[in-house]
């Protein structure tokens, strides 16, 4: 089976910014969450950023199940929670920082 354009593209990605997959999950979770943060105005401890990130990595994976299941007929469930939890970790805890403590204020 052939790879799709999504694999292909984050192929591409990790070759030329040379990071493993598991460093642009990274990136991206926490680009998300800035991105959003600034775009919509809102603090690391507003619900939305985080609900992006979240957002984002879970249709990341939708993406990835779905080749998944043309290339292997499985879906690899533990490889996509993996990529969760390595997309939205560093969210979550600024989330969590800003929400629940006062390390943000001034």
């Amino acid at each position: 089976m052939p790879t799709s354009a999504v694999q292909s593209l984050k192929l591409t990605l990790v070759s030329v910014l040379g990071l493993s997959k598991d460093a642009l999950h990274i990136h991206v979770g926490l680009g998300v969450f800035v991105a959003a943060c600034v775009l919509f105005r809102r603090s690391p401890g507003a619900w939305l950023p985080w609900g992006l990130a979240v957002a984002a990595a879970c249709a990341g994976e939708v993406v990835d199940m779905r080749d998944d299941l043309a290339s292997l007929g499985h879906w690899r469930w533990l490889a996509s929670l993996h990529d969760v939890v390595n997309t939205v970790v560093w969210p979550t805890v600024f989330f969590g920082l800003a929400r629940f403590t006062r390390v943000f204020q001034r």
